[in-house]
């Protein structure tokens, strides 16, 4: 790095820089906007300086799309705290709910950013979410939400195992259908309200005991 890089940045905030400074190209942009080039262009730094920090693209695209991922846990996070429940099994209902809801609502909010989190390299797409590596915080989200919702009684330990697959698959499924489906020329107000009706058939469909 030269003199004037190590000048500016103490250990640690290049790095911080670098990522919002794709947070501001991606949230317009989407992935196509993230470059190295461009990230460093406008941090103030040379481009060499990035790979301290990140190898190449693909490593600060997926350092983007877990910062994204983590702001998007923030938004669910909020959305449980404003919806205060008076019993366990109220608590894990709304938990689970204020996750369905959350991840529909912050890709309709922020649709550069969830293509960026979602689907912004082959790489690090969402087709191995059973891996033990690290799956995306959203998802792990979900995972606690419904170990909650078991933990309350509200899931058997035979409806729960699993159960993260239709409830990701309903609310990934209308994120997309609603950002670029038949779903994206309707009234925000329509497509929010089947939202909610997606997200609650899905909990109530989970809590039925099959004879």
């Amino acid at each position: 790095m030269p003199p004037r890089d190590r000048e500016r940045y103490h250990h640690g905030d290049l790095r911080r820089a670098l990522l919002e400074a794709g947070l501001d190209l991606t949230r317009t942009g989407g992935p196509a906007a993230l470059s190295l080039r461009e990230v460093t262009r406008r941090v103030g730094v040379t481009p060499n300086a990035a790979y301290r920090h990140f190898a190449d693209r693909k490593s600060l695209v997926q350092g983007v799309a877990e910062a994204i991922q983590h702001r998007m846990v923030a938004r669910m996070r909020a959305a449980r705290r404003a919806s205060p429940a008076t019993s366990a099994a109220e608590a894990a209902r709304v938990q689970l709910r204020a996750v369905g809801l959350g991840y529909i609502h912050f890709a309709l909010a922020e649709p550069g950013w969830f293509s960026v989190a979602f689907f912004g390299e082959p790489e690090l797409r969402l087709a191995d979410l059973s891996a033990p590596a690290s799956p995306p915080a959203p998802f792990l989200l979900l995972v606690d939400a419904l170990d909650a919702m078991e933990a309350a009684g509200c899931l058997t330990p035979e409806r729960r195992a699993g159960a993260e697959w239709p409830c990701f698959a309903a609310v990934h499924g209308f994120a997309v259908l609603a950002l670029d489906g038949p779903l994206q020329h309707q009234p925000r107000a329509a497509v929010d309200r089947w939202a909610a009706r997606t997200v609650d058939d899905i909990i109530t469909g989970l809590q039925q005991v099959r004879s």
